[in-house]
Formats: structure tokens, sequence, C-alpha cells
């Protein structure tokens, strides 16, 4: 059947993939993987749960895949190049494969977020660009920014 059981989907929790100490900020969000339980493979969709203090990950932006997020519940900031911006429940904002402009959200508020993020899915080609830390995520895997590997 094509209803998905939320509940049923494994969270992941923690800042996988991040290399200490860019993990900190990230450790205590946590995602289900909704659009994997659905079987799609053009597009990914995750439930991100976003606990107070939390940040949805480093910021960031990708070479070749579009991502889009909505607020489906409480309050999150939204920093970009271009500053930072309040965003609430029913608020959505979205990001263009390609434009060099760092993204991520922060939860600010005593009580948790929960945001609906949807992304195209390139990952034999696209690059994700890391503007405030010495990090690049590339096919192969993560790198300094100078090339070398990350341990």
């Amino acid at each position: 059947m094509p209803k998905i059981e939320v509940s049923a989907i494994p969270r992941r929790e923690g800042a996988a993939g991040y290399p200490p100490p860019y993990d900190k900020p990230c450790r205590a969000r946590a995602r289900r993987a909704l659009g994997d339980a659905a079987g799609l493979s053009q597009f990914g969709v995750n439930l991100l749960h976003l606990p107070p203090n939390a940040w949805s990950s480093q910021r960031h932006w990708h070479t070749h895949e579009d991502e889009f997020i909505w607020v489906v519940e409480g309050q999150v900031v939204l920093v970009t190049d271009a500053g930072e911006e309040v965003l609430q429940t029913g608020d959505c904002a979205g990001f263009p494969a390609g434009v060099a402009s760092g993204h991520h959200l922060q939860n600010r508020c005593d009580r948790p977020a929960v945001v609906l993020e949807i992304g195209s899915r390139y990952p034999e080609t696209d690059t994700t660009e890391y503007p405030d830390i010495d990090l690049r995520w590339t096919p192969t895997g993560a790198t300094r920014k100078d090339g070398t590997p990350c341990t």
C-alpha cells in the first residue's frame, strides 16, 4: 500500500557523516527517510526533528542538487549568506542547485521543530560546499577544501 507509517521508519539520529568537530551542533537532530520508505529514487524526502539548540546541518550548498524545506511544526532560524530569517509553521524555502549561498536551520527556541526536507538526488555528480568550515563533500567522500581526506 502507498501509505507510509511514519512511526515505523527508523530515526537516524546524530550528525552522521560530519567529522569532528563539525558534528557537534548537529548531534541532536533526527531524520526519518520518508522518500526511501516510499521507494523513491529521483528525490529524497526527510522528516527532520530538530530539538532546541540543534542545527539541521553545517551551512552548505550543492552543485547539482535542489533543496526545499517546509516547516511542519515549530520555529527555526534559516541562516544564509544573506543573513538570518525566522521561519514558522507553514513557512517554506528553496535552494536551487549551483547557487553558492550556504544555508542551514537552527532551532533557537525552547520547543522542538519538525521540518520536511525535499531534495534531488545526484550522488554521482554532486559536490556539497561548506563555506564556514574546512569541509567539502564530493562523490568520493569528505575532504578538506585543499583535497586532503578528513580523518
